[in-house]
């Protein structure tokens, strides 16, 4: 089932993330799940990437942050071994991973251990977007000024 969210769009400024965001998530091909990957909050605006990599070196894999997209790319190199694969369970395919980072996204570290990728992303929210509290002060009354004179009105 696909829904048609264009009327929305119609009549919307400035929402054109939004919608690109919807026609990415809804074009996503079946079958889609490869490499396996978790994506846990670790603090309050800390998250963790950890892509399952089995086969691939840290140098076939290209990770690459442009217009708040994380894009994770990976190939291996054929090899040259002469011997006869009898089962291959170990998926190591050629695949292209994108992620969708929302406003305020910092792209950390990316790194390999043990044939996991993780990659490290964190929330920084400006100053200028951070509730900022506004000191409540008290308003000293007017002291009465004294009754001028008509001379020095004149003046």
């Amino acid at each position: 089932m696909t829904y048609d969210f264009a009327p929305l769009f119609r009549t919307a400024i400035g929402f054109d993330r939004l919608a690109r965001l919807v026609d990415t998530a809804s074009s996503v091909p079946v079958g889609a799940g490869y490499p396996p990957y978790n994506i846990e909050k670790t603090g309050e605006n800390d998250y963790v990437l950890t892509m399952a990599l089995a086969g691939f070196g840290p140098e076939e894999i290209e990770v690459v942050l442009d217009d708040n997209t994380l894009l994770i790319k990976g190939a291996v190199r054929e090899n040259a071994s002469t011997a006869e694969v009898l089962h291959r369970g170990i998926a190591t395919r050629a695949f292209e991973r994108r992620f969708v980072l929302a406003d305020h996204i910092e792209v950390g570290k990316a790194e390999m251990n043990n044939g996991l990728l993780t990659v490290s992303v964190r929330r920084v929210i400006p100053e200028a977007l951070k509730p900022r509290r506004i000191p409540v002060t008290v308003r000293q009354p007017a002291t009465p000024q004294p009754a001028r004179t008509e001379a020095q009105q004149a003046a």
